[in-house]
């Protein structure tokens, strides 16, 4: 592996057809009307689009492209793209033409039917449309295939319905930047024209070596490991926390950084995480529609530089049982064209009234939709993660930290705060060592949902997933409530009274949402219990807060979702929680058939021909042995009668009627099922000769990389 300097400044953004490549490439007049359509929001005319396209097509040329697709991602979890060449009809001279017109590049027309739609159309009715979404800059992803022009787009339907994570996403963008923009107004300011949601997503995952990776069917067909027991070791000591990062990951987490940063992703951090084999890459903040699509291209290229290096990358949520599973916490601010952070309190945030009323409102808005906000994370894998003692409950919660706690208290008792509490010198007890000032809040690792300076980290989200559901749901709610706030503050006679009296009423009543202690204790459970906070441990009992009344009347009220888009939703993610589970239930039926007790029974056959051949030899005690081949014969037989019942009860799945109660079925019966199969085979392991075990174990797969 060649270890040369590698200048990031000069490579940075090289393949990404980025502000200054097109204020470079376009005329003028071009440049400055595509600018007012990304700030603006203006409507693209089809004579800029073409002069757009011809240059964009012309740029890609040189960067080696043949083809451009459409990149957008459909409900299926990850992204989709079709490829069509730049190659039009041949010339009289045999010669071809290379052409891309502005039309090709504003909308194109995938086929709709085999996506998810939740019921929005049926299969028959296949057109769908993507469109192009300026905001989010073209890029060239260079790979086995060539060199592709990719143009981020939205998804929709024949009909105009979202088929898609991004179409929402823009929606909600809207509905923030213009109830933000209405709160500083009332505020006094005039000189903000725009209010965007930032976003940074940390991004966790495991790698391991490839070649163990396909002897293990269950990482190949689910992402996670159905059988394993735990190894002698496993995360207890956390010297993998944080620690020197192994030449192998090392090589490899180079080249990811190297190709995201080409693609103008600003990977910035990287380490490894709690668990042996996990690690985590965190970029810097971007305009949400931005991050979601970096994020994208993120987990696209941890797959794709993994195999590169016989590694391959693991992204979900719980990939070993009984080691920490993976997340990705999406940080999220709101900030204003000229650079005010809307979540900054700044020295003295009991002074701050602005930004006092952005944080109960935000209260408010988390309190009254926990629900949405917890089903926004929710997914199969997340199921084995969230509650446990290595990620947030499931119980939604806001931290503020000491500083911010001390100010609400003071509100909510007499209606005024006079005071935040500051920093204090760090003593560190060491003289060579330098003072400087400690922030005035630690941070909570146990919270879904914290404010950690000048932005809140929701750290539910799963590993896997698309941070774009989870912004939709922050942007809207958080619109929502400064909707009512400024439909209460314009009319105010006393602005002054209004907003300290609001601010006050937000706090009392939604104090309940904050809590700044130990989430994984069960005592916060008894606690948010007694306090009405919503506890939902599965994604089946999350998927309803999506369409219930409360849910429509805000999503139609700013435009985000319409109740249709909704319901098709619901159907999605019930039948996708259906068929994962299936999925995952079929696979440890054949690999237990095919692989384990084959491996048993020959294991449990040379031990008998031993015992047996002991015994005719000599008069040798072998009791020892004897015993080991009843336990594993007893072992055996619980293992067959478990696979037994999973397949009866997977087999019956399929007459229990799609939606609700096929979800409910898979999650009560045939993970109960699953869990049943895979006890005594996990005890089985830890007894059957190592060399006849069918697959690399937990040690082999999370130390031997």
């Amino acid at each position: 592996m060649e270890t040369g300097y590698v200048n990031v400044a000069e490579i940075f953004g090289e393949n990404v057809f980025n502000d200054s490549v097109m204020q470079a490439r376009l005329p003028k007049k071009v440049y400055k009307k595509l600018k007012q359509v990304v700030e603006e929001g203006r409507e693209l005319d089809l004579e800029t689009a073409d002069v757009v396209a011809h240059e964009m097509k012309e740029w890609a040329i040189e960067k080696g492209a043949t083809h451009y697709t459409h990149w957008f991602q459909p409900l299926t979890g990850v992204t989709a793209e079709k490829h069509d060449s730049f190659i039009t009809a041949p010339t009289a001279n045999g010669k071809v033409l290379m052409s891309f017109s502005g039309k090709e590049l504003i909308k194109g027309e995938p086929d709709a039917s085999s996506f998810p739609s939740g019921g929005l159309r049926a299969t028959f009715e296949a057109r769908g449309y993507t469109a192009w979404d300026c905001t989010s800059p073209a890029f060239v992803r260079q790979d086995a295939a060539g060199a592709t022009l990719c143009i981020p787009t939205a998804f929709c339907s024949y009909t105009g319905d979202a088929l898609d994570q991004k179409t929402p996403l823009l929606r909600s963008m809207e509905a923030i930047n213009e109830q933000s923009l209405r709160l500083l107004k009332v505020f006094g300011n005039t000189t903000s024209k725009k209010v965007t949601p930032s976003v940074g997503p940390e991004q966790e995952y495991f790698i391991v070596d490839r070649q163990k990776y396909l002897q293990r069917k269950d990482l190949i067909f689910t992402g996670r490991t159905l059988f394993g027991a735990m190894p002698p070791k496993g995360q207890e000591m956390e010297d993998h926390y944080f620690g020197a990062i192994r030449e192998r990951i090392a090589a490899f987490m180079r080249d990811v950084n190297e190709e995201l940063w080409k693609l103008g992703v600003t990977a910035k951090t990287q380490h490894n995480e709690v668990a042996p084999a996990q690690h985590e890459l965190a970029p810097i903040y971007a305009e949400a529609n931005v991050a979601v699509d970096h994020n994208q291209l993120a987990m696209e290229t941890l797959k794709k530089v993994a195999g590169r290096h016989g590694l391959q990358c693991l992204l979900h949520e719980k990939p070993f049982a009984g080691v920490n599973g993976s997340g990705k916490h999406n940080n999220w601010s709101i900030t204003t064209d000229d650079g005010i952070n809307m979540l900054d309190p700044g020295r003295t945030p009991h002074e701050n009234v602005q930004f006092l009323l952005v944080l109960t409102c935000i209260l408010k808005a988390v309190d009254r939709h926990a629900d949405l906000l917890r089903e926004s994370a929710a997914d199969v894998g997340n199921d084995h993660r969230l509650g446990a003692n290595e990620a947030p409950p499931a119980i939604v919660s806001i931290y503020v930290g000491e500083q911010l706690q001390d100010v609400l208290s003071q509100l909510i008792s007499t209606g005024a705060a006079t005071h935040s509490i500051a920093g204090q010198k760090l003593e560190t007890g060491v003289r060579t060592l330098p003072d400087f000032m400690k922030d005035a809040t630690d941070r909570n690792r146990t919270s879904p949902f914290a404010f950690t300076g000048n932005k809140f980290e929701f750290r539910m989200v799963g590993s896997q997933d698309s941070v774009a559901q989870p912004n939709v749901v922050l942007n809207t709610i958080v619109a929502e409530a400064f909707s009512e706030a400024c439909d209460v503050l314009e009319q105010a006679e006393d602005f002054e009274v209004a907003v300290h009296d609001l601010i006050k009423k937000y706090a009392t009543e939604h104090q309940r949402i904050v809590f700044n202690g130990n989430g994984y204790s069960e005592e916060w459970v008894e606690e948010a219990e007694k306090r009405g906070l919503p506890n939902i441990k599965s994604m089946v009992d999350a998927i309803p807060a999506l369409n219930t009344e409360k849910a429509v009347r805000l999503f139609e009220k700013f435009k985000v979702f319409t109740k249709a888009e909704l319901d098709s939703r619901v159907e999605i993610e019930y039948e996708t929680y259906a068929k994962e589970i299936n999925i995952e239930a079929k696979a440890m039926i054949d690999i237990a058939t095919k692989q384990i007790i084959p491996a048993v029974i020959h294991y449990t056959t040379v031990l008998a021909e031993s015992i047996n051949a002991v015994k005719a030899a000599c008069e040798a005690d072998v009791s020892a042995q004897t015993e080991i081949l009843t336990e594993v014969s007893a072992l055996l037989a619980e293992a067959r009668k478990a696979l037994k019942k999973l397949q009866e009860v997977t087999g019956s799945a399929a007459t229990i009627p799609e939606g609700r109660e096929q979800a409910v079925y898979y999650r009560d019966v045939v993970k109960a099922a699953m869990d049943g199969l895979r006890a005594p085979v996990d005890q089985l392991e830890m007894l059957v000769d190592k060399a006849m075990w069918p697959m690399p174990s937990y040690g082999d797969l999370i130390f031997e990389v």
